[in-house]
Formats: C-alpha cells, sequence, structure tokens
C-alpha cells in the first residue's frame, strides 16, 4: 500500500528549503527528499515530527493510498 504525502506543499507554502526542513527534523536533505518524491516511508515517529513542525494533525500530511 503506498503512502502519500503533502510535505513538499507545505514545506513551500512556508517557504523552507529541504535542508532547513531537514535540520529541524533531525534527518538528511536526501531523506527528505526521499519523502517528498515517495521513494522512503518516513518511521511514526519522523511522521508525527513533521506534523508537530507544521503545527498540523499527522493525517493531514499522510495518507494511505489505494491498494493495487
Amino acid at each position: 500500500m503506498e503512502i502519500i504525502n503533502q510535505v513538499k506543499r507545505f514545506r513551500k507554502e512556508q517557504d523552507i528549503t529541504q535542508a532547513e526542513l531537514a535540520k529541524e527534523l533531525g534527518v538528511s536533505r536526501q531523506t527528505v527528499n526521499a519523502i517528498e518524491t515517495g521513494k522512503y516511508d518516513p518511521s511514526l515517529e519522523l511522521a508525527l515530527k513533521t506534523a508537530d513542525f507544521f503545527n498540523m494533525e499527522v493525517e493531514k500530511l499522510f495518507e494511505l493510498g489505494e491498494e493495487d
């Protein structure tokens, strides 16, 4: 099952770079890029930290996609 995320959208709305977000979350810029492009699904802890950074519920950032 695919996880769809809105991290890139909210990051751009706040006008911050991947590197800036990565620093706030304690991960690499490459990790943020992989999350945004759907190549990596974050751990629950990282998903919650990301939602907290954007001051929103985790469900607004991440949702389950349709099953194949």
